[in-house]
């Protein structure tokens, strides 16, 4: 058996000695081979410098350097593309996952499962900024995709390989991974693990990511859904826009038998119409870009990331 961990890095000079140090020493006392893929995601502060210094040390610490910033989710599918074990387990390079959490990762994987989540129970963020909407998010995804986790933002996790190949990960899907491994008939659990508070750098995340963790739902619900019978959605959508515009139009002969006001007084029903239409159309112009992006890196076998370097790969 052999154990690729992935980690995605942006920024994070302080945390990279002390992680990877960390990291050895939980592996000590495994008889398990093993590889280390730094991902460098456009860092800007000598994080590249101090990853470059750690795989001269060590030809199981590997590194791809990206040219510029991509994301998250293109680091991930990087490092899955270049990992060569049969078991994939991504991590933060802040310090905050555990790599303690690896073995009881694995041994719950091979018990027969394809994916393995990370829940921080205990998590040590701000609630307001960072639990608050983890929360809500998270019952959201689960309510929508049917697929029950409680933390399908925790990064450690533990993959079978041979599975999350078959996954092709784009925008900021990687949060989604278990709603794809479910979708190819993967068998998904999760357990619980430690979670720390960062001692060193700046966190990426915020409310703000909110928004498009919605946006990417979305998609995933579509592309899950609605992919091979799309008439199904779009004609869905035309019908509820078309109920609206009925609606509209209804609430203005109201108001104008009623005796509240005529129909060129009352331009809030006109409004209404208008912004609902808008928004359908910008919603389902996205979706439909979704799928010829998807269609154009799919079919020329483009990557969604530009590598500058690779190191011991």
């Amino acid at each position: 058996m052999k154990i690729s961990i992935i980690v995605p890095v942006y920024n994070e000079k302080e945390n990279l000695d002390i992680f990877l140090e960390e990291l050895q020493f939980s592996f000590t006392k495994q008889e398990v081979e093993k590889e280390v893929i730094f991902i460098d995601d456009g860092s800007t502060d000598g994080s590249t410098k101090i990853i470059k210094k750690l795989t001269e040390s060590d030809p199981s610490v590997k590194a791809i350097i990206f040219k510029i910033n991509h994301g998250q989710t293109a680091a991930m599918s990087a490092g899955i593309k270049f990992a060569t074990g049969d078991i994939i387990i991504p991590m933060d390079a802040d310090l905050q996952n555990d790599p303690a959490d690896i073995w009881p990762l694995v041994d719950k994987l091979n018990e027969g499962y394809d994916l393995v989540s990370g829940w921080r129970k205990n998590r040590k963020d701000k609630f307001i900024s960072r639990r608050l909407p983890s929360i809500l998010a998270n019952k959201l995804i689960s309510y929508v995709t049917d697929v029950n986790l409680h933390d399908y933002g925790c990064t450690i996790k533990a993959y079978k390989k041979n599975i999350i190949d078959d996954v092709n990960l784009y925008g900021e899907m990687h949060r989604f991974i278990p709603i794809y491994i479910k979708q190819l008939g993967g068998k998904i659990t999760e357990i619980v693990v430690n979670h720390r508070e960062r001692k060193y750098g700046k966190s990426k995340y915020g409310i703000g990511r909110v928004s498009r963790v919605m946006l990417d739902l979305l998609v995933v619900k579509f592309l899950n859904n609605y992919i091979t019978k799309p008439i199904h959605f779009f004609g869905g959508a035309g019908v509820l826009s078309f109920l609206l515009g009925m609606a509209s139009f209804t609430i203005a002969l109201v108001l104008k038998f009623s005796g509240y006001a005529s129909l060129n007084r009352t331009p809030l029903p006109l409004i209404g119409v208008f912004f609902s239409l808008i928004g359908f159309q910008l919603i389902l112009m996205g979706l439909l870009a979704e799928i010829i992006m998807r269609n154009y890196f799919e079919s020329n076998n483009k990557t969604t990331y530009l590598i500058k370097e690779k190191l011991n790969l």
